[in-house]
């Protein structure tokens, strides 16, 4: 058989990720994922591009993507950036 792709796998996850979404917002969730255990599964490449296809088709704003592939992990886990300044 043939691995499910990222946009297959994006279409049998949106409803769960748009709904979660819907009821806490992008400033309270963010898409990340279980490697290395997920790669018995899919890749991280297909995995990523899902999240990207899921992002498109719930139609988030620029500021909204932001928040919920950077912005929301950056506040919840403390992380300081370092300015490449």
């Amino acid at each position: 058989a043939t691995p499910a792709g990222s946009q297959e796998l994006a279409d049998l996850a949106f409803p769960y990720f748009s709904y979660a979404i819907k009821c806490f917002g992008t400033e309270r969730c963010m898409f990340e994922s279980n490697f290395p255990v997920d790669k018995e599964s899919a890749t991280y490449r297909t995995v990523w591009n899902m999240f990207k296809h899921v992002a498109s088709r719930a139609a988030l704003t620029e500021h909204q993507k932001a928040d919920i592939f950077h912005n929301t992990a950056i506040r919840v886990y403390r992380l300081r950036l370092e300015s490449k300044l």
